[in-house]
């Protein structure tokens, strides 16, 4: 046997091993090897793969992390229609349906199921292998986006070859901590947040770059068999049932039940259940489960009649509008925040939501003092609706001047926002600092918002380039300090100074570009002076750049004040070159959560050298979480993660994994 023959045995058993040990993991929650095990598997495979490229199968974990970008999306028939179902939105109307499917068929079964809010999809197999997948466009026909959904690592790449044909219907969503991650990311960068994870996840499923859609971290319940060759089913709680043994993430808590009265005690159980999930749902699905009944049912010229879908009742408040505050961006976008009587809604207590900008003010036409209509929207974003009693004329102004500057306010053609010009505005510097410091940025520890307001109102520092000529002496003629914490600033400030460039670059707050293109740039360019002295169209070039971030990044490096504070950051010792760290992503799609304290890592560190290795540091024990790395005087996260059964590390056995 030649060496190349030996390499593909091998490629084809690790692939195997693979897959198995990821559906056990991403469908079904549950390991049989440890995640270290299952890396250096994964690592093994990836050089043979290096070795010998013409070998790579379709079905190998490596090539989840996305193809290449398509400029547009390919036009995908539906066998095999992909329709929506008849919206009830009372118990009425629930039992008017479970008597008219009784006119017809005698003693039916119902299965009940959650309603996924997410993006219909088809995923269709042939012998085995994933052939297309595909949106629901508009029954008929849809999109293929094939290489978006590979990167779902729930979804099998490959099932029971036996099987000639298999195509199944699925929801692609969003779980809500990614949502909140994204939009939090999106609100950093003064980009327009999605509106709901609904929508961040369709956004996402319809990127040209596959990248892109990976880095989303989507997820999928697979709900329904579309088509099926090599097996006879006979009912929809059989069909599911099947594709959970065909590794298939399945619509979770489906019940069968046989009256009305119990239909809407398991829609009233789900409803209470909603707001603890960790994905979004809008309603609960009836379906009859015999299929030879749903043919007797059969079906009118838009929904079946066998079917129906309990929507809930979005939850909406009436409440006062106090006032509406304008808060200053660190790119200088003027913000206005509704601040209102408290009121409850989905499960917590909200006060404040963003208006965006003016012509969102005028189209609800509220003002300060009307009574609004307020809701969560995908239940997690507070939003107003409109006004329901007005108490004023018209809708609320934004003012000319800025709220903190009063310098005037600029709008362009381009965006809706209205931005303050004055890049030595207060505000502007205030926020901009606080982001340079941040973690994701310059990562200064200690430099919080407290401390750089109390920085800025002594006059200590009027910008980042200040903070590097901080004596311990003027830190401790402050109240905040004493000299031990004087000293710790002082030395976490110094530390950053050797901080890859690709963190300074994100640290400088240029509209549009985040830590992942930040990261790009460096790469592509090496030094901030080629990053300066280069075109648009040059940056541009970059995979994942447009020509919108081009201009940024061109625009905010030909302003006379960057590059001052970048010839003063030069002078004093910051880093500005950028050194390509060898790295590999052993820890991809892993999660640690930090607790206690440990021997020689600082937090900070231990969480760099996670996500280094492409693995992600969290702040809360959950059944998603991979690794509890404890130290000395760990608490109620250890005792959680015990409880959970997750697998708690020591600091020793965390560095014999990165070794």
């Amino acid at each position: 046997m030649t060496d190349k023959e030996k390499a593909e045995k091998r490629i084809d058993e690790l692939v195997e091993q693979l897959n198995y040990h990821a559906r056990l993991y991403y469908v079904e929650d549950r390991n049989e090897i440890s995640d270290y095990e299952y890396d250096m598997l994964q690592q093994e495979l990836k050089k043979l793969e290096e070795q010998y490229p013409e070998l790579i199968r379709k079905d190998s974990p490596t090539q989840r992390v996305g193809g290449e970008a398509v400029s547009t999306f390919e036009k995908v028939q539906h066998k095999v229609q992909m329709g929506s179902l008849q919206d009830v939105f009372s118990f009425e109307e629930v039992k008017k349906f479970v008597d008219t499917v009784r006119q017809t068929v005698s003693d039916p079964k119902f299965v009940v199921e959650p309603k996924i809010d997410g993006l219909s999809v088809s995923l269709e197999y042939h012998d085995g292998q994933l052939i297309i997948g595909s949106t629901r466009g508009d029954g008929f026909v849809g999109e293929n986006v094939t290489e978006n959904l590979r990167t779902v690592r729930s979804i099998p790449v490959s099932i029971d070859s036996t099987l000639p044909l298999v195509e199944v219907r699925g929801e692609v969503y969003m779980p809500r901590n990614v949502f909140l991650d994204l939009v939090k990311e999106q609100e950093d960068n003064d980009e327009q947040p999605f509106k709901n994870p609904r929508n961040a996840a369709a956004g996402s499923l319809r990127q040209k770059d596959p990248k892109i859609a990976a880095k989303r971290k989507l997820d999928i319940f697979v709900f329904n068999v579309q088509q099926l060759e090599g097996k006879e089913l006979s009912s929809h709680k059989q069909s599911l049932d099947f594709l959970k043994e065909l590794g298939f993430k399945t619509v979770p808590d489906y019940k069968l039940v046989s009256s009305a009265e119990e239909i809407i005690e398991r829609i009233n159980e789900i409803g209470e259940a909603r707001f603890d999930l960790p994905f979004d749902i809008d309603g609960v699905v009836v379906k009859v489960d015999d299929f030879r009944q749903r043919e007797q049912l059969g079906a009118t010229a838009k929904v079946p009649k066998w079917a129906v879908a309990y929507k809930f009742p979005p939850e909406e408040k009436n409440t006062k509008l106090l006032d509406i505050e304008l808060n200053v961006g660190r790119t200088g976008a003027v913000t206005p925040v509704a601040i209102f009587e408290p009121v409850f809604l989905a499960g917590t207590q909200v006060s404040r939501a963003t208006l965006h900008n003016q012509d969102l003010i005028n189209e609800k036409d509220i003002n300060i003092g009307d009574i609004i209509k307020v809701r969560k929207a995908g239940d997690i974003i507070p939003e107003v609706l409109g006004s329901v009693e007005k108490h004023s004329q018209g809708a609320f102004k934004l003012p000319d001047e800025c709220p903190v500057c009063r310098t005037k306010l600029v709008k362009s053609e381009e965006e809706a926002a209205v931005r303050c010009p004055n890049v030595e505005c207060p505000a502007q510097i205030f926020r901009s600092i606080v982001h340079f410091a941040s973690k994701g940025a310059m990562n200064i520890d200690g430099l919080g918002p407290q401390i750089v307001r109390a920085l800025l109102d002594a006059k200590l520092i009027t910008s980042v380039a200040d903070l590097y000529k901080l004596t311990m002496a003027e830190l401790m003629a402050l109240d905040n300090f004493k000299e031990k914490s004087a000293q710790n600033l002082v030395t976490a400030i110094e530390k950053s100074k050797a901080n890859s460039l690709d963190r300074l670059i994100f640290g400088l707050g240029i509209r549009n570009i985040g830590q992942a293109s930040a990261k790009l740039l460096c790469a592509k360019f090496g030094g901030l002076d080629n990053i300066m002295a280069a075109s648009v169209e040059e940056i541009a070039d970059i995979e994942g750049f447009g020509e919108i971030m081009a201009q940024s990044v061109h625009s905010a490096f030909h302003e006379e004040h960057m590059i001052a504070l970048i010839n003063r950051l030069k002078e004093l010792g910051v880093n500005t070159e950028f050194e390509k760290v060898q790295q590999d992503d052993r820890f991809e799609g892993k999660t640690f959560v930090l607790t206690g304290t440990l021997p020689t890592l600082k937090r900070n560190e231990a969480k760099e050298l996670i996500e280094k290795f492409g693995g992600k540091a969290s702040g809360s024990v959950s059944k998603k979480t991979d690794y509890v790395l404890a130290g000395e005087e760990a608490g109620s996260k250890l005792t959680k993660a015990e409880q959970l059964g997750i697998k708690i590390i020591s600091e020793e056995e965390f560095l014999k994994m990165i070794e």
